[in-house]
């Protein structure tokens, strides 16, 4: 182990006070709510870093050491969120079930679409099994009740109901079963379904026969789909979301043109209607879906229904007046494509004058039935942008809209970006994006419910899966400018992690790691709650356990995970004693990367404890051999049991 010097001790200190603490250092927030969250006080008492602790040495997730990382990075309680605050966690049914030919169900677009091009998929060779939900649902409604959510977010396969998509078609029976067994299920153990209705995949058939949402037909048949799913299930399910992201299916389907089923795409150089047409048809399924609920189920099973959308926060590029102008356009052409229909009957006005007669016109019989269609709405949010003054329409990237005339950029003029950038996932994480977000819609869109329906960040590029410590800190930093917001004013009714599995990222495949139960392929697919999913159910955030029941269920999960052939899953603290009657947990992952690399953050809270304590040199000393000792067999796991392959951590 490395002695850090004191210059290298400050430069350590610094280094977390500007990254760990962004919420101290906004300059948006001044509420007393983040004051208090993050007081600067708590780096002078060695990050919280318990005593009693220190000697204990179960094995690892260890949640001794995981109440210190709570203490580190400040998960807000429990109780402080409204009642009834929904706590949970996602995902969607053609990314984790599997069993695609099996049960009755049909085909659909995605099955399609990867078959076709299998080579475009990263284990698209994985898609027909995927992480077989479909015949471990039981297992996993364990494991999310061990995470102590009250919620999971799902969603229904039109497909596996609908083989053809049509009820003249028929209904599969067994498809409807599964749902009714995969609710009763979740109830039974304390867990609310919260629906969506599509997410992204729906029949091949409905393609083949309507050309799919560029066809307005779709509206009738997704209706009765919707008529299908509130009969059979609304007398158990409260919470429906009508359909995830569609602008995002606009832009990169149609408008960039991927993994589109039509020969001619929308191009930059060749602007056309689709992405334009797709989104209005979107729309109006979720209208019409709205009302049917309203009219006929609403009153007697006393549910709510919403719309989820994909969010970003966009900044001006600079102080120009054209770059403040291009972040209120960004912002309009991507949040205000869906809300200022769903809200006020209509799309943009900046929209209408920049797009022309490529954007369908709502009849008025079509707008009132589109104003006010939605009793919450739900958004998704990871990561912001800078938005940049643009004139050159094929110079966007994929979220961009070529008719907003204006760029997402990572940078600003200055060379700065907003939020720090992961190194695992490759992502920037700014978190007060998502409270700028929430704000932004309590004062546009007259204050409505909001839930945060995706939030989360992957651990790709980690050595070992399970050790997402990374995730703490965005997790808990989000749940904060939540709380913030809450206290605000916005009314949010509930916040999910992206995902609660891993999940089949489309593209990217599972190489991206998403869940915070992690699913191990080379090893019959056995699931293990990775560092931030048990962090999160010993804060009393997302779980609900008290302290007498932080160990409940961890012997079964010893058994299954992190068994002693397995111990690469494992961390143990290495617990030196640095000076008479003081003692520092030197929290620090065993299993390296190939290249010996510690993880920064552990650099860190060890570079915080040694700093915190007498030092000597006999002491580092016996440090550096109990350590050695530890690494040399456990290196020897990782390198034969859990490395991620080749193609995931390469990326």
């Amino acid at each position: 182990m490395e002695i850090l010097s004191p210059l290298r001790v400050w430069k350590t200190i610094l280094t977390i006070l500007s990254v760990a603490l962004i919420p101290s250092l906004s300059a948006r927030v001044q509420d007393s709510h983040m004051t208090e969250t993050f007081p600067s006080s708590d780096f002078d008492t060695g990050l919280g870093l318990s005593t009693t602790q220190i000697g204990e040495t179960t094995t690892i997730p260890h949640r001794s050491s995981l109440r210190d990382l709570r203490k580190f990075y400040h998960f807000p309680k429990r109780g402080s969120f409204p009642p009834n605050f929904l706590f949970g966690a996602g995902t969607s049914a053609f990314q984790i079930e599997g069993a695609v030919s099996e049960g009755g169900r049909g085909l659909g677009i995605w099955d399609d679409r990867i078959r076709r091009n299998k080579e475009a998929f990263i284990d698209g060779d994985k898609f027909p099994t995927m992480i077989q939900h479909y015949k471990r649902y039981k297992e996993d409604v364990q494991h999310l009740k061990n995470l102590g959510i009250n919620s999971y977010r799902m969603s229904i396969s039109w497909s596996r109901v609908l083989p053809d998509g049509t009820i003249k078609g028929g209904v599969n029976q067994e498809g409807v079963d599964f749902y009714n067994h995969l609710i009763d299920e979740l109830l039974a153990n304390g867990i609310t379904p919260f629906v969506t209705i599509l997410h992204f995949d729906y029949p091949l058939a409905i393609q083949e026969k309507l050309h799919g949402f560029l066809n307005s037909s779709i509206v009738n048949y997704y209706k009765d789909f919707c008529e299908l799913l509130f009969k059979t299930y609304g007398d158990r399910v409260k919470h429906w979301t009508t359909m995830n992201e569609p602008q995002i299916v606009g832009l990169i389907t149609y408008m960039h043109g991927f993994d589109n089923d039509d020969p001619e795409p929308c191009q930059a150089t060749n602007l056309c209607k689709q992405a334009y047409t797709v989104v209005h048809n979107y729309i109006l399924c979720h209208a019409a879906a709205v009302k049917l609920y309203r009219q006929n189920f609403q009153a007697t099973q006393r549910g709510e229904i919403g719309i989820v959308i994909g969010t970003e926060s966009f900044e001006p590029y600079s102080s120009k007046g054209e770059d403040v102008a291009a972040a209120e356009r960004l912002t309009d052409f991507f949040i205000g494509w869906i809300l200022d229909p769903v809200v006020y009957g209509d799309y943009p006005k900046i929209m209408r004058e920049l797009v022309g007669n490529r954007l369908p016109n709502f009849t008025e019989d079509e707008k009132n039935m589109v104003a006010g269609s939605t009793d919450f709405i739900g958004i998704n949010y990871y990561t912001s942008h800078f938005a940049k003054h643009e004139t050159n329409k094929t110079n966007m990237s994929l979220i961009d809209n070529y008719d907003a005339l204006g760029k997402s950029e990572e940078f600003n003029a200055e060379g700065k970006t907003l939020g720090y950038l992961d190194k695992y996932s490759g992502n920037f994480v700014y978190p007060q994006g998502l409270y700028n977000i929430l704000q932004h819609i309590k004062n546009k869109y007259q204050n409505p419910k909001i839930y945060i329906t995706e939030n989360g960040i992957p651990s790709i590029n980690i050595t070992n899966p399970l050790i997402d410590i990374h995730r703490i800190k965005y997790l808990a930093t989000h749940l904060n400018y939540t709380k913030a917001a809450i206290d605000n004013g916005v009314r949010v009714g509930g916040y999910f992690v992206w995902a609660a599995f891993d999940t089949f990222e489309f593209r990217a495949g599972f190489s991206r790691n998403w869940g915070i139960i992690h699913v191990d392929f080379n090893h019959n697919l056995t699931r293990c709650t990775t560092v931030a999913g048990i962090c999160e159910e010993d804060v009393g955030v997302i779980g609900e356990k008290n302290e007498k029941d932080w160990f409940k269920g961890e012997k079964d999960m010893e058994g299954e995970c992190l068994s002693p052939e397995r111990e690469t899953m494992s961390l143990k603290p290495l617990i030196g004693r640095l000076g008479e009657n003081h003692e520092s947990e030197l929290y620090v992952e065993l299993c390296k990367s190939r290249l010996g690399e510690m993880d920064p953050l552990e650099r860190d809270l060890q570079g915080f404890a040694s700093v915190h304590a007498p030092t000597s040199s006999k002491s580092y000393q016996n440090i550096n051999q109990s350590l050695s000792t530890q690494r040399s067999g456990t290196i020897q796991h990782c390198e034969s049991h859990y490395w991620m392959p080749e193609k995931a951590r390469d990326r």
